[in-house]
């Protein structure tokens, strides 16, 4: 692993500032959606290049390094049977939510954002945390389950949203999509008998439910 610490890393800014300081902690191209990827737990190499599938192999393996060497993530062994190798954010990590959050709903005030463009579950399920309406959501209590190929998450709405990366064995409904297909849904409006028609959505579940949880999530207005 390359050795760099807060002693010997390269410093992009002369500068005393916190905001620099992080900067050069997450502002290398994919860091920062490196460490949005591991929000909802470990994973390994190859799951994180299935969620970033702009990235190479070799930037992944740097950005990795220098994300553990400044105590962002830390990398440990499976157990058997897995016996495999993942990533995971440190609980000083994990407090990077924060920062994504502010910054997607910041930048989604721009006219060049663009919800049609690939994201990942990781991605989709982070944005539901940034964007539900507390007021819009008002005193219901569910749970709602997302499928996407392989990956399983659960969503408790009660008084905002928790998400879980699980099976959602508990779910009143679940929706069987892609994260492009969900956000054309939630952020585009689009409407379900279109997706179902096209073969990207199945709907299991309450389907009232199903039509009240895409409302529930409104993007803030653009800048003029």
């Amino acid at each position: 692993m390359t050795q760099t610490t807060a002693r010997t890393r390269t410093r992009w800014y002369d500068d005393a500032c916190g905001t620099a300081l992080g900067l050069e902690l997450v502002g290398e191209r994919w860091s920062l959606l490196i460490v949005r990827e591991l929000m909802f737990g470990g994973r390994r190499f190859n799951e994180l290049r299935a969620g970033l599938p702009g990235i190479s192999a070799n930037v992944l393996t740097q950005r990795l390094e220098g994300l553990e060497a400044s105590r962002i993530l830390t990398r440990r062994k499976l157990p058997p049977p897995a016996s495999a190798q993942i990533y995971e954010l440190t609980p000083w990590g994990y407090e990077a939510e924060t920062i994504i959050q502010e910054l997607g709903r910041w930048a989604t005030r721009s006219p060049d954002h663009d919800p049609t463009l690939p994201l990942s579950a990781a991605s989709i399920m982070l944005s539901f945390r940034t964007m539900i309406s507390v007021e819009r959501a008002g005193d219901l209590d569910a749970v709602i389950g997302f499928r996407f190929g392989p990956e399983a998450f659960r969503a408790h709405l009660h008084r905002g949203i928790t998400v879980r990366r699980e099976e959602p064995a508990d779910a009143a409904l679940v929706f069987d999509t892609d994260p492009v297909t969900l956000a054309s849904l939630v952020y585009g409006g689009r409407p379900f008998a279109d997706a179902e028609a096209a073969g990207v959505l199945r709907i299991a579940g309450d389907r009232a439910l199903a039509e009240r949880f895409v409302t529930l999530f409104p993007l803030p207005p653009k800048i003029a």
